[in-house]
């Protein structure tokens, strides 16, 4: 079944397919209303099942219209309004989905939930994000970086600031399958997971955790960060202050290359992971990005349901 769980099943030629798919569909789309459907609704019939046990804006909007725009119709629940929250088990809620919805897409903090959910599941299953991997972002930020830069992402040199973060575990995976050079500005304490860093370095990926904003960030191509405390964690009371050397300004961004793009998969808080120059100015591409999620994902479906690859 072809799920899309994390980056790496789908591999370097896979992701290719869905990237190229979303850039020509956005094309296509210049000057529709963003209720008309695409021209060939591909999913006409079909039905996305959408689960959340997180709270959601990018995620849930951007998969609900893209299914429209696709053609085929969505269901959206949280997993607190279903029996999964009272108990009913993981496999047994994937039996009862599969016959019922073409597609599922769960949003929740547990990644062997949603590994469980594939495992059972006879129909795909998408990772709208776990606390461990956030991997549909991560194709909406290399189908950003393609469009403001003019070239194919496996030709880039991206850096990430601050903490090792779902988000940075998608992009380590993300360098590793597509061949770019990432490297980790993180402050020590709040590495990345070790087996998600090793098993990119076994892919081949270059992958370098550092322990300096500047060291990450020289010359690159792109520069990302998110926020310093996950939805729904505690922070250590001294992570903020750990965090603070490697807080996106202006002085970072110039030591970049000079037409480095600003990535950010928001919400933000502005003065904190970001200084308001940065995600407001120029280099900005967090607006673009969020809206490349819509069609990243729509690509991501008709790959899932082989439609397209």
């Amino acid at each position: 079944m072809p799920h899309f769980i994390d980056l790496a099943v789908a591999g370097r030629a896979g992701l290719r397919i869905i990237l190229d798919e979303a850039h020509r569909r956005k094309a296509a789309r210049a000057g529709l209303p963003k209720g008309a459907p695409d021209a060939d609704a591909p999913l006409a019939g079909h039905v996305l099942a959408m689960i959340f046990e997180k709270p959601s804006t990018r995620t849930r909007f951007s998969f609900d219209v893209g299914v429209r725009q696709l053609g085929g119709s969505t269901i959206v629940t949280s997993a607190a309004d279903m029996q999964l929250g009272r108990g009913e088990t993981v496999a047994d809620t994937a039996r009862v989905l599969s016959r019922m919805v073409d597609a599922v897409m769960l949003r929740c903090a547990n990644h062997a939930t949603i590994e469980e959910l594939g495992d059972t599941a006879t129909v795909p299953v998408i990772n709208g994000l776990t606390d461990l991997t956030h991997p549909c972002q991560a194709m909406a930020d290399m189908m950003t970086v393609e469009e403001r830069l003019g070239r194919p992402v496996e030709d880039t040199c991206w850096a990430w600031c601050g903490d090792g973060n779902n988000m940075a575990h998608s992009l380590i995976e993300a360098a590793s399958v597509m061949g770019f050079e990432l490297r980790l500005g993180v402050p020590h304490g709040y590495d990345p997971d070790a087996a998600i860093v090793a098993t990119a370095g076994a892919r081949g990926g270059t992958v370098d955790v550092l322990h300096k904003a500047a060291a990450a960030v020289d010359g690159a191509d792109v520069v990302v960060t998110d926020t310093w405390v996950s939805m729904g964690q505690v922070p250590p009371k001294d992570k903020l202050a750990a965090m603070a050397p490697f807080q996106v300004t202006a002085r970072l961004m110039a030591a970049a290359a000079p037409n480095a793009v600003f990535l950010h998969c928001l919400p933000v808080h502005r003065g904190e992971e970001v200084t308001a120059d940065v995600i407001d100015g120029p280099q900005s591409a967090v607006w673009d990005e969020a809206e490349n999620r819509l069609h990243v994902q729509k690509a991501i479906l008709l790959w899932c349901l082989g439609k397209i690859g």
